[in-house]
């Protein structure tokens, strides 16, 4: 029997998760609340069949609905979350989890009250390109991991329904909003040493507000002598991620390129130096982009959802939000901050 969702939020990612869902083996995408007139009318254009609701209480007081999507302004997550959870559904939640610790506690004890699974968006583990550095981390290809340096160089952030990503209120800050991403596979490739013990960032931000900053910069220290480094402009073009993971024995380079976030036909490229070798391999990688990998979420998540299981837990994603506040801390205060999980 298929698990029937429903999509909670209708704005431009909202649509890319319900066309991920509608394709996805064993979902049946039942229902989808909107925020506006204007997106029910989309909705309702791109998928003629499934109920729309402006406003998502409807959509949860449906009973045949099994789990949601929530993809809505950050600052919406927990209320929406907490809710969904309380109505007995299962939640895919996008990232960040929530905009402070509060909300991803009460996010927690909530589905621990009511015995529904809650998984937090990060995709990114799920990519061909990104995941496939892990399993070769894991599979002790590159020897201990000692030092990550991940950079993005992009276009200006779009600005959101009301313009919420410039909202501080309402987006909590531009790490939450994306680098939080990129903490989240940092500390996925280098868990084996712990958390990382802190942070230090740097930037400046036009707003005033410290979290706010188009150009951005955060090295966090781990276990064992190991750091990484994490960078962001929102002031270039195009989109451009490159990736480099060195180890005690071997060392990996990747990069992704494309026009946009959401290209179709991106550039991409994945090579390793292993340990005990002279030569760089590189290795395949068929497909990458971020709506490959929501594809690839929402088929995953059907199998996760049936097996009663997560695909990423929210105690993992409550310590990326952990880290993100730190680091917006540090751009406060100009110093390295240590983190407390």
């Amino acid at each position: 029997m298929p698990i029937r969702f429903g999509v909670i939020g209708y704005g431009l990612w909202g649509r890319h998760h319900a066309a991920a869902i509608a394709k996805a083996p064993g979902a049946d995408l039942a229902a989808i609340a909107c925020a506006s007139e204007e997106t029910a009318a989309a909705a309702h254009r791109d998928f003629p069949g499934v109920q729309v609701d402006i406003g998502y209480e409807s959509l949860l007081a449906r009973r045949e609905i099994d789990a949601v999507a929530v993809v809505v302004p950050n600052h919406l997550h927990a209320e929406i979350g907490v809710a969904a959870l309380a109505a007995g559904k299962d939640v895919l939640l996008e990232k960040p989890m929530a905009t402070t610790i509060e909300d991803c506690d009460r996010l927690l004890n909530t589905a621990r009250s009511h015995g529904r699974l809650l998984t937090i968006g990060h995709e990114l583990r799920l990519s061909a390109q990104y995941g496939k550095i892990k399993a070769l981390i894991d599979a002790g290809e590159i020897g201990t991991p000692a030092y990550a340096a991940f950079s993005l160089f992009r276009f200006p952030f779009r600005p959101g329904s009301g313009a919420w990503r410039y909202d501080a209120r309402r987006v909590g800050s531009w790490i939450l909003e994306e680098p939080v991403h990129f903490f989240d596979f940092v500390m996925w490739y280098f868990e084996a040493l712990g958390d990382p013990l802190s942070v230090q960032a740097f930037g400046a931000a036009r707003s005033g507000s410290a979290g706010m900053s188009e150009n951005f910069t955060a090295v966090l220290r781990f276990p064992g002598q190991a750091h990484a480094t994490i960078t962001e402009t929102l002031a270039g073009f195009e989109y451009h991620q490159l990736l480099h993971v060195v180890g005690r024995e071997g060392s990996i380079r990747s990069w992704w390129s494309g026009t946009l976030d959401r290209t179709l036909h991106p550039t991409f490229e994945l090579r390793i130096a292993r340990k005990g070798q002279e030569h760089v391999d590189t290795v395949p990688v068929e497909r990458s982009g971020e709506l490959v990998e929501l594809e690839e979420q929402a088929r995953q998540i059907v199998t996760a959802f049936a097996e009663r299981r997560l695909l990423v837990s929210g105690a993992e994603a409550r310590k990326r939000v952990v880290v993100c506040l730190a680091a917006e801390q540090s751009l406060r205060e100009a110093r390295e901050i240590p983190l407390r999980f």
